[in-house]
């Protein structure tokens, strides 16, 4: 069996060395991780180390590194063999249409695909899933791939490291659940299985703006309680957002849901906290984002979510007055101060 990761930046880098590490656990398996950039990949290969994501972590020997996409793509062509694609969600239906022009050439055999990237399309409002879904249709390789996602409570620094962690991958296809529970659920890592893709990928999506919301709060010192209302309230947007585009609430109570959400929103290696946090201190967004270094992907899609709110006529103050705060110039602490006035509730 081979395994090809596709992405060199952290989460990518820290999958392909969990992979590797437990290599030995499935005989005859090869892991090769794709690096777009040439240079990156040739210094990754000769020091061993991801410098620019992971520079304290050591790579494990028996990871191959290229930079060459036949070669990393091309080994993994059988009905065993799995594509993992790590790379930024605005960069998947490139991704996608590239497989899809090689899976032509390989005479229909049934691929695998496994994306690991959050987030809603930004302009078209589309979860991962069906952008992956419009290209297959597109290149009509509908039959021919076997796809869905990897997604829950995990920063990339403490899969690398070896440190526990339960993720849930979703599909449709009970052979890429079953194939993703051998290779991944070794030592370390726990694998759950759904077929609920919708709310998985919603899921890690709506906890990357909810996380900012909360990095706000902890910003502007709101206190704990404060934190604790936003992340129920959050969660609450998020279920009914989901509900209403067809998932199911138990995967929101989930690792994909409530575990990502509670990890993103108060862990201090989360992006979208952080830049929550700086929103707090006024510096803008821009400047914020050149600091960061880092994709945060609950900027990057905050509106989209927004829109699918209104569209299935939810509604979601919290999310929207992130996107207040975000894109409409409007003050954090005046934002706070209306979410506070809001009419009573009853749930």
């Amino acid at each position: 069996m081979n395994v090809t990761i596709l992405g060199g930046g952290a989460w990518g880098t820290a999958i392909a060395i969990h992979l590797a590490k437990y290599q030995s656990q499935i005989p005859n398996t090869k892991i090769t991780l794709w690096v777009r950039d040439a240079s990156k990949a040739k210094e990754i290969l000769e020091t061993r180390k991801n410098a620019q994501y992971l520079p304290s972590i050591e790579l494990p020997p028996n990871l191959n590194i290229t930079s060459d996409w036949d070669t990393a793509v091309g080994q993994a062509m059988t009905s065993k063999d799995l594509i993992v694609i790590a790379t930024p969600l605005s960069a998947l239906a490139e991704i996608a249409e590239q497989l899809c022009r090689r899976t032509l050439e390989n005479n229909q055999v049934i691929q695998h695909w496994l994306w690991l990237c959050k987030g809603i399309e930004a302009n078209s409002g589309k979860l991962p899933h069906e952008i992956v879904e419009k290209v297959l249709e597109t290149q009509g390789q509908t039959d021919a791939i076997h796809y869905g996602v990897l997604s829950g409570p995990s920063f990339a620094k403490e899969v690398a490291q070896g440190l526990p962690c339960a993720l849930t991958v979703a599909s449709q296809f009970n052979d890429l659940n079953e194939m993703t529970q051998t290779l991944f659920h070794q030592k370390s890592m726990r694998i759950y299985v759904t077929d609920d893709v919708t709310g998985v990928e919603l899921g890690g999506a709506i906890k990357n703006v909810l996380a900012i919301a909360t990095g706000i709060a902890d910003g502007l010192e709101l206190g704990l309680n404060a934190r604790a209302a936003l992340i129920t309230r959050g969660m609450n947007e998020m279920s009914r957002i989901g509900i209403a585009m067809g998932a199911k609430m138990e995967t929101f109570l989930g690792l994909a849901g409530l575990g990502d959400l509670i990890l993103t929103a108060t862990g201090e290696l989360s992006r979208n906290r952080k830049v929550g946090l700086e929103l707090a201190k006024n510096h803008s967004l821009e400047e914020i984002l050149n600091q960061l270094g880092h994709v945060a992907e609950g900027v990057r899609c905050a509106q989209a979510i927004e829109r699918l709110a209104q569209k299935f006529h939810v509604e979601t103050p919290i999310i929207s007055a992130v996107c207040d705060i975000l894109f409409r110039d409007v003050k954090a602490l005046d934002v706070v101060n209306k979410m506070m006035s809001r009419d009573p509730k009853s749930k």
